[in-house]
């Protein structure tokens, strides 16, 4: 295996694979290559696009070539990605979910309130939907916004089971535009995510190739490469999964075949990105376009420009962009790795491309991401001449003692995290432009309970990577672990702590949850945030959903290594269930 990665092969590799897969019948109408997208009021449902009270979805397995070379899907109604699901607030709905695979399969609604029975997590909300029978999904649709779908079962989702889902208000949108268009990122491998996991496990490495011996060149004291060599780990280990195996895709179109989204110069454009990927990060520009992010999981916030943001696994970002001029912009999504990106383009005619800027320098991981405080660039703690023992990691006294010992499923315990709520992420520390960070983020609307937190809860994520090992507070879903507890209605700080040096999408099922960001009474509403290395972050949640949800790490490969739990919500003692 070559220890670096040409960056141009790279590109031109993942060049060549997402053409082929564009070039397939696998697209639906509303991602096929050119897009006029929908103007408001919304016109009426295009090839691909699904609405109304009743729908029917089917799983299947399809097919392709990509590239000369031959793989197979799991798609929903024959499409990869799946079709369009359009909703109104207010609306009733019913799914018929028919499962054509030989295995089971499920959907589960991303970011949707829905009763807990209709979540569509197999063996924690309904049994799953067995091979070649249907289910029916059947609940009222309580939210607008941006959200997705996508199985729940056997990472089939890594295999191009998701689909959007957009929800138009019962109301008037407080969001004004001239035009939208729905951006699903995600990421291909014509490998199996069983067989990607199985080399994970036996080599964690195994598709980092942008390492080297020599710390990848940067300036580094010997304390440093000590600690380093402790860890047993390099400071380029940003993601498990690379730009080695990885296409990535927007709308089922690699970079070649240049997804282009129209528009006519002076409209807003409201641009609805979601990140469906399995275990991909992005980093998000357009140059010489800013972007103002009216809306984040699904929920309204006050609009605030910017020129890049990172959106992690499973996150929604909705974006308005007003293109003046008759030229065509591209929109740039980078892994944040650095190993590849895809890139679309909005142009006001078909045909049009943008310059598609190379791969920046890639980022490397800090001893503030290992959870060291930082003073004149080196570690306050834990920094012996004789490099750093494990056992010195756990520095954390009174009320900050961690809750985990280290044990085979705990590399490391972070002896100092920073609450890192305002941090740009990983390798956009010193970009010369503007990047969101979440303390950006405020609720357009006031927080619907205004009541303080009852109790605080302190989770620690996990893992060890060299075992690829991953869980809550030291254990994996696959021992017996406690689910966690909430009493019905209950109000509740919960402390997120990363042990691990890299950057975990934290999702809840069937709730919102309000970050802790500096703006009290108007935190933004989120079902998934981004938990960066050796640091923390904070979000006040009100239990208000009875029923089992499912609580877990939206990197695919992690979930399934164990970072999973389930949080039980039942009613407080005394009160009728």
């Amino acid at each position: 295996m070559p220890s670096t990665i040409d960056r141009r092969g790279l590109l031109s590799g993942a060049l060549a694979l997402g053409g082929g897969l564009a070039a397939s019948s696998l697209l639906p109408g509303w991602a096929r290559a050119q897009s006029h997208g929908h103007h408001r009021p919304m016109a009426a449902a295009s090839p691909g696009v699904l609405s109304g009270e009743e729908i029917a979805l089917t799983i299947g397995e399809t097919r392709f070539t990509v590239g000369g070379r031959t793989g197979h899907a799991i798609t929903v109604n024959g499409t990869l990605p799946a079709p369009l699901i359009r909703l109104r607030e207010g609306q009733n709905l019913r799914i018929a979910v028919t499962n054509h695979l030989d295995a089971d399969s499920s959907i589960h609604w991303h970011g949707l309130l829905l009763p807990f029975e209709m979540d569509g997590v197999p063996g924690v909300s309904f049994p799953g939907i067995r091979p070649h029978e249907t289910f029916t999904y059947e609940f009222p649709v309580r939210q607008a916004g941006t959200y997705w779908y996508h199985s729940h079962s056997d990472m089939q989702e890594a295999m191009g089971h998701y689909g959007p889902i957009v929800i138009d208000p019962a109301h008037r949108d407080p969001v004004a535009y001239d035009r939208e268009h729905v951006l699903v990122l995600s990421d291909w491998s014509f490998m199996h995510p069983h067989t990607i996991l199985r080399k994970l496990k036996q080599s964690p490495d195994y598709f980092n190739r942008q390492q080297n011996t020599l710390f990848d060149g940067r300036e580094m004291s010997a304390e440093e490469r000590l600690m380093w060599g402790g860890m047993r780990m390099m400071p380029s280990d940003i993601a498990d999964v690379t730009g080695a195996t990885y296409s990535y895709l927007v709308n089922g179109h690699g970079p070649r075949e240049n997804w282009t989204g129209l528009f006519e110069p002076g409209e807003r454009v409201r641009l609805r990105i979601i990140n469906a990927s399995a275990m991909s990060n992005f980093n998000i520009r357009i140059p010489d376009l800013p972007m103002i992010v009216v809306n984040a999981d699904g929920e309204n916030v006050r609009p605030v420009e910017t020129d890049e943001l990172q959106i992690g696994v499973a996150e929604t970002y909705d974006v308005i962009v007003t293109p003046t001029e008759n030229r065509a912009y591209g929109f740039i999504a980078e892994s944040i790795d650095r190993s590849g990106l895809t890139r679309a383009t909005l142009a006001p005619r078909p045909g049009m491309t943008a310059p598609v800027p190379p791969l920046r320098e890639r980022p490397t991981l800090t001893m503030r991401d290992m959870g060291m405080a930082m003073a004149g660039g080196h570690a306050e703690h834990g920094s012996t001449g004789g490099g750093m023992d494990h056992g010195e990691m756990d520095m954390r006294d009174g009320d900050n003692a961690p809750q985990v010992a280290l044990t085979p499923g705990v590399e490391m315990i972070a002896p100092m995290p920073a609450e890192r709520i305002g941090d740009r992420g990983l390798g956009l520390e010193e970009v010369d432009h503007r990047v969101l960070v979440y303390t950006d983020l405020e609720a357009l609307a006031p927080n619907p309970d205004p009541r303080p937190p009852s109790r605080d809860l302190e989770i620690h994520l996990t893992g060890n990577m060299e075992r690829y090992m991953w869980g809550f507070d030291g254990r994996k879903f696959s021992e017996i672990v406690e689910p966690i507890r909430f009493a019905r209605n209950e109000r509740v700080r919960v402390k997120l702590v990363n042990d691990t040096m890299m950057t975990h999408p934290i999702h809840l099922h069937g709730h919102f949850f309000e970050l802790v960001n500096g703006h009290p009474g108007r935190q933004p509403r989120k079902h998934t945030v981004n938990v960066l290395p050796g640091g923390f972050i904070r979000f006040d949640l009100t239990a208000d959903a009875p029923g089992d949800w499912a609580f877990h790490c939206h990197l695919l490969m992690h979930m399934h290594a164990g970072m999973f739990n389930v949080v039980t919500v039942r009613p407080m003692e005394g009160e009728a269930a």
